[in-house]
């Protein structure tokens, strides 16, 4: 998987650092299992945090590749917020309800980090170009 990703500030101190932590961890060769273990124990002794307030990144780049012959999703900003609980997660951004931009990324329960990810698209790729028309939008 390569997929370009720019953070702000807020970001790069915190939400940069489950990345690097977890690109670490499977360079040593731990398994998933472990790795989990591993980043809940670097949670829990408070060596990674929740997003700090306003952490926000975006993924612009058409040369994207998020592996699986998937190539670049769509150029999107993403809001990183800290970690909420289930059916109630979106609720407050209104994500993923008709009409609304706002769609939030389930990928993160399967992972421990601590943090919800809210992903706006947006109409046009780094370079200029059109992306393509979201069909539910």
């Amino acid at each position: 998987m390569r997929g370009p990703i720019c953070y702000n500030p807020p970001a790069s101190r915190t939400v940069l650092l489950y990345t690097l932590n977890r690109t670490a961890l499977v360079l040593q060769g731990f398994s998933k299992a472990q790795m989990i273990e591993r980043i809940d124990a670097a949670f829990t002794a408070k060596k990674l945090t929740s997003p700090e307030p306003g952490s926000m990144s975006y993924m612009m780049s058409r040369k994207g590749d998020l592996g699986d012959g998937v190539g670049p999703w769509r150029p999107h900003l993403m809001f990183h917020a800290p970690k909420a609980d289930g059916a109630r997660d979106g609720v407050s951004w209104g994500a993923d309800l008709p009409g609304s931009p706002v769609l939030l990324d389930t990928s993160y329960r399967k992972v421990p980090e601590p943090e919800t990810i809210f992903m706006v698209p947006v109409g046009r790729w780094s370079d200029g170009t059109p992306a393509p028309p979201m069909s539910h939008m």
